[in-house]
């Protein structure tokens, strides 16, 4: 059996995302055999732009994080991404690298390869789930197989307390200073897992 790899690629401008992707590599870890990798989209936005949105001190947590690459697409067995809503979509950023996969897509580079998503708001009904929604659009015309989340990880029948987390992924509300909830990390933790596991049974 050969080792498979699953990469996280993602962009965060507050760090939320950046949070989500470290517990979808925990999840995926858990797995025997998987090699994971995290790498953040290219950030568009100038510095002074970062600045006046109060990122710039957000942004240095995940400065280490290598660019990503059409390399660490086409490497990959299993894909897991990772972007803020805006407006019910992903981020510019991340429709910016994922405009520059036509290569990919023309020799079906990715066809085959599994598929998963997770995203933030700002707030509770911010457009997450149809910010997931829209991301797979692309992934199936890669021709991608896509993995969400079953009800059979408990924490998505979590109803006490606001909470993110659906079938089609994990997610988190940034509003108000609001921290990562360990609910949702958990639901980001299977979510990893879970890509990880099928992704080794369809490659390993």
């Amino acid at each position: 059996m050969k080792n498979v790899k699953v990469n996280i690629i993602f962009h965060s401008i507050y760090g939320h995302i950046y949070q989500l992707a470290l517990a979808e590599a925990e999840g995926a870890k858990e797995v025997e055999g998987i090699e994971v990798g995290i790498y953040q989209v290219e950030e568009l936005l100038p510095p002074n732009i970062i600045e006046a949105m109060h990122a710039t001190e957000a942004k240095k947590a995940f400065e280490h994080v290598p660019v990503a690459t059409l390399d660490n697409l086409s490497e990959a067995d299993g894909i897991i991404f990772g972007t803020p809503t805006r407006f019910g979509m992903m981020s510019a950023q991340m429709k910016e690298f994922l405009d520059s996969t036509g290569p990919l897509f023309s020799k079906g580079t990715l066809a085959g390869k599994i598929g998963s998503v997770f995203t933030s708001s700002q707030t509770q009904h911010g457009g997450q789930e149809s910010t997931i929604l829209n991301f797979h659009t692309v992934l199936l015309h890669h021709g991608m197989i896509l993995v969400g989340i079953p009800y059979t990880v408990p924490e998505l029948s979590y109803i006490s307390n606001i909470s993110g987390g659906s079938p089609y992924g994990a997610s988190t509300i940034t509003g108000s200073d609001r921290k990562i909830s360990e609910i949702e990390l958990k639901i980001a933790r299977a979510q990893g897992k879970r890509v990880a596991e099928i992704t080794k049974k369809l490659f390993a």
